[in-house]
């Protein structure tokens, strides 16, 4: 049993960990303080809901429709290129320490809550990790074990994302100047249209 959960620990962590742009907002939403236990419980319930979807057998639903993949793709990538330019602009106008010094950040939750959706939602390598690999090693299992291995992979998520939002403010005394939060935006728009850019050249869609 242990053995087992501690195995879905391990394969989840190694896929959470990575950084990428759904990390990369936790971050900033840690760093600013804004609203970090909605963004860090709504990452953890998207990767409960997708990673029981996976282990308990529909491992394969992401490759059943190359229209909806497709689909979800371009979604995506749009999503992220347009995040990305926000980033850049905020690094260009100082906005993420700005609002971090004045405690003043105007997001309501309503679109925090919606932008952190989005960030998780449309991007189809949250798919495939969650769904697709850890749904393709749970099926190895015999059906007693698949819940303790998804009660492992589970447990990281949470650990992980709420370990994220609040522990970033143990970097607060790094992110005391503007030209450090601008550096942070410049890596995040980086980071945005990197995943955005390989999801239109990885073979979703042709």
């Amino acid at each position: 049993m242990l053995e087992t959960v501690l195995k879905g620990a391990m394969i989840a962590s190694g896929l959470i960990v990575a950084i990428g742009a759904q990390n990369a907002f936790v971050l900033k939403q840690g760093l600013a303080r804004h609203h970090i236990f909605w963004v860090a419980l709504i990452c953890f319930l998207c990767d409960a809901v997708l990673m029981s979807a996976g282990v308990l057998g529909l491992g394969t639903l992401i490759n059943t429709s190359t229209t909806a993949t497709c689909s979800l793709a371009l979604l995506g990538a749009a999503f992220l290129f347009w995040y990305g330019v926000k980033a850049f602009r905020s690094a260009y106008q100082a906005t993420s320490y700005l609002e971090a010094a004045s405690n003043a950040n105007t997001a309501s939750l309503a679109a925090v809550i919606t932008t952190t959706l989005a960030m998780t939602l449309l991007n189809p390598h949250v798919y495939l990790d969650t769904v697709v690999i850890l749904g393709s090693v749970a099926g190895t299992l015999p059906s007693h074990d698949k819940y303790w291995f998804l009660l492992g992979a589970v447990s990281v998520s949470g650990i992980w994302f709420f370990g994220l939002g609040y522990g970033a403010r143990l970097l607060s005394p790094l992110f005391r100047k503007p030209r450090t939060w601008q550096i942070l935006d410049i890596l995040i728009g980086i980071i945005m249209w990197t995943i955005a850019w390989g999801l239109l050249q990885a073979d979703l869609c042709w």
